[in-house]
């Protein structure tokens, strides 16, 4: 992905999720100084704060398909069962995609049945 692409996920992601930079910062592991230079498009994430980036991107358009678009950032913010409580988030933050995606992946058959 280019720098410039990134910048683009992170307005992104912060439009179709109606997330804030603080859930960006929390989730990519970078600051909010550096969150709101992406969006702006002033500065491009790279190495793992693309990486999570990214993943948090794939994410939400995912549950973009199966909630309500004003449901994405709570729901990322919940405490989950499946997580042992912890926060979609912190699980991105901290490597979990593939738990994450796991768990969106029972919502979308659900929603599909």
């Amino acid at each position: 992905m280019s720098s410039t692409a990134y910048a683009t996920e992170a307005a992104f992601v912060k439009e179709l999720g109606k997330l804030e930079t603080a859930d960006i910062a929390r989730a990519t592991g970078a600051d909010k100084t550096s969150v709101r230079a992406w969006v702006r498009g002033d500065r491009s994430p790279s190495g793992v704060y693309g990486e999570r980036l990214a993943e948090l991107s794939a994410l939400v358009e995912r549950l973009a398909h199966v909630l309500q678009r004003d449901f994405i950032r709570g729901w990322l913010i919940k405490p989950n069962v499946a997580l042992d409580d912890g926060k979609p988030l912190d699980a991105i933050a901290a490597g979990d995609y593939r738990k994450v995606s796991k768990i969106i992946s029972a919502l979308e058959s659900t929603a599909v049945a």
